[in-house]
């Protein structure tokens, strides 16, 4: 009788569904995206190879290759791990919550590990659709939650109205997203130049002013 094939390569995208084979080990996920991570500080993206990240994590070749297909799958899942301990804080305001959100989600990205694997995974994705596409589930979407999250609670206080559209509250649950993410990433990225408490209060208050304006017609 023939044995069973073990299922495709797969990351953190595709955790917890069911597969044939031998089941996954949360403890070698983990070891192998933290190699990853400490891969990408100390060698930089064109040096990291899958084989080094294996030999850090303790596990063979094979294990990390059943799991992610290519280094750009791996180190987008490695990146997105660190995205996800990005809390949405309960300050009282919603003016708090937001500093507070943009201040941890700028400290994230001042880490060596997230800024190289970030900027790294994002050029290469202008060449490869699927990167872009993993990019896009694994962080963007999965972040997404935070807005929702802050915009209810914003509600349930009566700092915001109920939205009477809900698919334009969808909308604006992107577009949010958007200009929150895309400001704090292209400061601290792009220009360089610091998010500290003074940044994310303006920031926060040309923000608010827009929420509170009618939308134009």
């Amino acid at each position: 009788m023939p044995r069973p094939t073990p299922a495709s390569p797969a990351g953190r995208a595709g955790a917890g569904r069911p597969r044939n084979g031998r089941p996954r080990s949360a403890a070698a996920d983990a070891a192998i995206l933290a190699a990853t991570r400490e891969a990408l500080v100390e060698l930089g993206w064109s040096r990291l190879t899958l084989g080094d990240v294996a030999l850090r994590a303790g596990v063979a070749k094979t294990t990390l290759y059943r799991r992610w297909p290519g280094k750009n799958e791996l180190v987008v899942d490695a990146v997105a791990e660190l995205f996800d301990e990005l809390e949405l804080p309960d300050r009282g305001s919603l003016a708090a919550d937001i500093e507070g959100v943009v201040l941890r989600f700028a400290a994230i990205l001042a880490r060596p590990e997230a800024r190289s694997g970030l900027m790294a995974v994002v050029a290469e994705s202008t060449l490869d659709d699927s990167l872009r596409e993993r990019i896009r589930t694994s962080i963007v979407e999965r972040q997404k939650r935070l807005v929702r999250e802050g915009k209810s609670r914003a509600q349930r206080r009566g700092e915001l109205p109920p939205d009477p559209d809900p698919e334009a509250a969808d909308r604006s649950f992107d577009l949010i997203f958007d200009v929150v993410a895309g400001s704090v990433v292209h400061r601290s990225l792009v220009s360089a130049a610091p998010v500290d408490e003074t940044w994310a209060r303006d920031f926060t208050a040309l923000l608010l002013a827009g929420l509170g304006s009618a939308p134009a017609r």
